[in-house]
């Protein structure tokens, strides 16, 4: 299978409409639908309804494994690329809330070992982050979210199954310091259903918490973590953070959560190329695990 057909096909299921994936990928529309005809039939099979624009049972298949497909030639572009590019880069991707003052010291210690060092950072939502890393385009990511105690993330695929623990610190519900709430001892996130929540997808997804019947009362488009405490401060909702981000804070107050147990969790992922020793991903995945 030609993967320009498949990276069409993957486009046209992601925007459910040809003309949108047209727009994407710069093609005319006749153009992508001549793509998908020719992968229909190299397959034999159709992929896609018309109008509306829907999977089939085989077109479900074949994205799965597209998507896979796709993501390993970009691994393997990256990594001939890598292999011949100049000695001395670092390319770092890190979810908002995966930064703290621990990431930051060891990168400044790696950084320190190499005057000559290229350092790139990337700091974007979770899919980004997990798929940038997936295929070779960031060395190492630092992604973050809630979860369980000592269970792993939930990663979006191509995750990576060998990701490795960071940190764990306890997740509280983060309101205004005046708030009825900040004299709470603990909170059942359940109790809370009537109350007004920020969605803030690339910092704090509302909607991977566990729990059934709570409502955003304001989207939050951008990836600034001061942005999101600020309308928190404001009155403007309620968010779910990391305990320790709050240390320190006058104008909010950490609620801690009772019911369900949840720790915020970041974790390290590794680009799929084998690195030398002396490498600077090694090292700072030395510095960040050990």
């Amino acid at each position: 299978m030609d993967p320009h057909l498949l990276r069409t096909f993957v486009t046209v299921a992601e925007t459910g409409s040809f003309s949108a994936a047209a727009d994407r990928l710069r093609y005319t529309q006749s153009a992508v639908s001549q793509q998908i005809a020719t992968l229909e039939a190299d397959l034999g099979t159709p992929l896609l309804t018309r109008r509306p624009v829907t999977l089939t049972a085989s077109g479900e298949r074949l994205l799965r494994h597209a998507r896979i497909l796709l993501v390993r030639l970009e691994a393997a572009r990256a990594d001939v690329t890598r292999a011949t590019a100049p000695p001395g880069r670092l390319a770092l991707g890190l979810t908002p809330l995966a930064w703290s003052a621990p990431v930051a010291a060891a990168l400044a210690r790696i950084r320190a070992a190499s005057a000559r060092l290229q350092t790139r950072l990337l700091v974007a939502a979770l899919d980004r982050i997990v798929t940038a890393t997936a295929t070779g385009a960031l060395d190492l990511g630092l992604v973050d979210g809630f979860t369980a105690p000592s269970d792993p993330l939930r990663l979006p695929e191509p995750g990576d199954p060998g990701a490795l623990r960071v940190t764990e610190s306890p997740a509280v519900v983060a309101v205004p310091a005046g708030h009825p709430l900040a004299r709470r001892t603990s909170v059942d996130l359940a109790d809370l259903a009537d109350a007004y929540w920020i969605d803030a997808p690339a910092v704090a997804p509302f909607g991977r918490l566990p729990v059934d019947g709570l409502r955003a009362g304001l989207h939050y488009d951008g990836a600034e973590v001061t942005v999101l405490t600020g309308l928190v401060a404001a009155g403007h909702g309620l968010a779910v953070l990391p305990a320790p981000l709050l240390a320190g804070s006058t104008a909010l107050a950490a609620v801690p959560i009772a019911v369900p147990r949840l720790v915020h969790r970041v974790e390290l992922l590794r680009a799929p190329a084998t690195t030398a020793p002396e490498d600077p991903a090694t090292h700072l995945s030395a510095l960040l695990t050990g």
